[in-house]
C-alpha cells in the first residue's frame, strides 16, 4: 500500500476507535490542505530529513512524506501505535519512536546530518520544548512550529508590543523569527478553545554560548518575572543598578522595552561579575 492508497485519517480515526487526549493537549488536524501548506513553508524536500513531535494520526506527517523528506517522528501516545505502523507500511521514508520528546537527545535522531523540526507541537509541552531545541547541545537547521496563538505572539513580537517576553528574547537571541500562518480553532477536531499560528524558526549563524544562554535565561527569568518594575530593582539580586550601568541600559527602563542586544549585553555583565 502507498501513501495514496490510505484510508482518510478521519475514516482510519473511526475505524480504531481514537478521540484526542486532553492531558496530552491533544488536537488533531485532519485537513490535509493545511498540513500540506505547513510543509511546503516549511521549506522540505527529497532527501531531507525532518523531525516531527507528536505525530498523533499523522496528519501533518503525510504530508511531510509527500514532500519527499526522511521523517522520524517521536509519539508519546502509544495509543497511535496501529495507526502510525500502518504510515510506515506505505512508506520507507518513515521512522516511528514512541517516547517523551522532552526525554529525546536530537542529537542521535538527527545521526550527525541537518535536520529540520516540524511540528503541530501539543499544547502543554510545546513552550519547554522550545526552549530546550533553542538552549540545548543539538541545533536544528530550522524550525516549523505550530503553538496557541498567544504563544506565537510571544516569540515574535518586538520589544514594547504587549506579549514581547522572557520567551521572545531567548527565541530572538538565537533565531530570526517569522509568522507565517494563522490556524483558526475550526480546522483541528476537536476545536480548541484558542486559535493557532505556525512560526518559522531559523537559527542564527553566531549562536550565543552555552554560558550566555544560561546566564540570559537567569536575565530574563529575574527582569520579567517583575515586569512592572524598573530594571535597577527587578535585578536587584544579580547585581541591581551597578549591573543595569555596566551593560550600558538605563536602570529606570523596564524589560517590556528592552531590545534583545540589550539582555545580550546584561547576560555579559553578569557573567563578567561571577
Amino acid at each position: 500500500m502507498s501513501l495514496a492508497d490510505l484510508p482518510s485519517l478521519r475514516e482510519t480515526l473511526e475505524r480504531h476507535g481514537l478521540w484526542a487526549k486532553k492531558a496530552f493537549g491533544q488536537h488533531f488536524l485532519l485537513d490535509l490542505n493545511v498540513t500540506r501548506k505547513i510543509a511546503r513553508l516549511a521549506g522540505v524536500g527529497a532527501g531531507d530529513h525532518v523531525i516531527e513531535v507528536g505525530p498523533g494520526p499523522g496528519g501533518l506527517t503525510r504530508a511531510l512524506l509527500e514532500t519527499g523528506a526522511r521523517v522520524t517522528a517521536v509519539e508519546k501516545d502509544e495509543r497511535f501505535r496501529p495507526l502510525l505502523d500502518e504510515l510506515c507500511a506505505a512508506s520507507p521514508d518513515l521512522n516511528v519512536i514512541f517516547a517523551d520528546a522532552l526525554k529525546v537527545d536530537e542529537t542521535a535522531l538527527a545521526a550527525g546530518a541537518p535536520a529540520h523540526l516540524i511540528s503541530n507541537l501539543p499544547y502543554n509541552v510545546g513552550t519547554p520544548l522550545l526552549i530546550k531545541w533553542l538552549t540545548g547541545p543539538w541545533t536544528p537547521a530550522s524550525l516549523t512550529l505550530m503553538f496557541q496563538r498567544e504563544v506565537a505572539d510571544r516569540i515574535t513580537q518586538a520589544p514594547g508590543e504587549d506579549a514581547y517576553g522572557r520567551l521572545g528574547v531567548i527565541v530572538q537571541a538565537t533565531c530570526s523569527a517569522e509568522r507565517v500562518m494563522d490556524v483558526p480553532a475550526r480546522a483541528f477536531t476537536p476545536p480548541p478553545k484558542v486559535d493557532s499560528a505556525v512560526v518559522r524558526l531559523k537559527p542564527l549563524p553566531e549562536r550565543p554560548s552555552p554560558e550566555r544562554l544560561e546566564a540570559l535565561q537567569t536575565i530574563t527569568a529575574a527582569a520579567f518575572g517583575q515586569r512592572r518594575k524598573m530594571l535597577r530593582s527587578s535585578l536587584k539580586v544579580l547585581g541591581g543598578e551597578a549591573l543595569v550601568e555596566a551593560a550600558g541600559l538605563d536602570p529606570h527602563d523596564r524589560a517590556e522595552v528592552v531590545p534583545v542586544a540589550g539582555f545580550l549585553a546584561l547576560a555579559d555583565a553578569w557573567i563578567a561579575r561571577r
